[in-house]
């Protein structure tokens, strides 16, 4: 679809795909990829026809980790200079669902990357993890963070500190992950699963995400404010006056995303 060097993309029936491509160094992440990512999920995020997005790697890995080679001579000052992380943060901004297919390796910056899908499928030959601490750092792009929130503060450090990979069972037991699944089947269930999204009411979906995620940092009570207005909000949308319309009329609503 787009002339880009390290990821494939596509649109079939509403659902954009990107698919990670370095094949050669098991979809490394480098800063050309992360460029180009964010390229991506931006450009979809703005295009009213996808309304939603799939992430994927290869059979063999997701991505087995940030591309070491790249950032082997760096210095504190050459990262702080650079922003490091920067295009990573925008990945945060991202305002359709994100379902993520994990197969093979998922480690280090892959993982970072894995976990900024809203679902996320995996393999049963899925591995994940941290190993940065085996290479005198630690994860940059939000894993100790992300984790810490998905699995609890022990058991995040037990795999931070080990830096040793996670089942996909183990993966599914902590809540990190939605699903294992066939190897075979991992990518088309993520598909499957994104239709069915996208044939909900756009806005809903929009404003869910958006209150689930800010009730991670929320107070309950805070939470539930914001959670209110989101909900008065979707009253001022044409999409609440046909979805409600249609479930009197007892036929299927026609969402339009207004």
């Amino acid at each position: 679809m787009s002339n880009y060097e390290t990821i494939l993309t596509s649109i079939e029936e509403g659902i954009a795909s990107i698919q990670l491509n370095r094949p050669r160094v098991l979809n490394a992440i480098n800063r050309p990829m992360v460029t180009e990512l964010l390229d991506a999920f931006e450009s979809f995020d703005r295009n009213d026809e996808v309304k939603a997005i799939v992430l994927t790697g290869s059979e063999r890995a997701f991505a087995a980790g940030a591309d070491i080679d790249e950032m082997k001579e760096d210095t504190a000052v050459s990262l702080e200079l650079l922003n490091q992380f920067k295009e990573w943060d925008r990945l945060a901004t991202i305002k359709k669902p994100i379902i993520g297919a994990v197969n093979g390796y998922c480690f280090g910056g892959g993982f970072e990357l894995a976990l900024c899908a809203d679902i996320l499928f995996a393999a049963e030959n899925a591995q994940f993890g941290f190993p940065e601490i085996k290479l005198g750092v630690m994860p940059g792009a939000g894993g100790t963070v992300k984790l810490t929130k998905l699995m609890g503060q022990k058991k995040a450090l037990e795999w931070l500190w080990l830096g040793d990979p996670m089942t996909a069972d183990e993966a599914l037991q902590y809540g990190v992950i939605n699903r294992v699944i066939a190897p075979e089947l991992v990518v088309d269930e993520a598909k499957k699963y994104a239709k069915i999204v996208a044939s909900r009411a756009p806005l809903s979906t929009r404003l869910i995400k958006e209150t689930v995620y800010k009730s991670i940092d929320y107070s309950t009570y805070e939470g539930m404010q914001f959670e209110r207005k989101n909900f008065y909000l979707l009253f001022s949308s044409q999409d609440q006056k046909e979805g409600m319309k249609a479930f009197v009329e007892k036929r299927p609503a026609e969402f339009k995303g207004k």
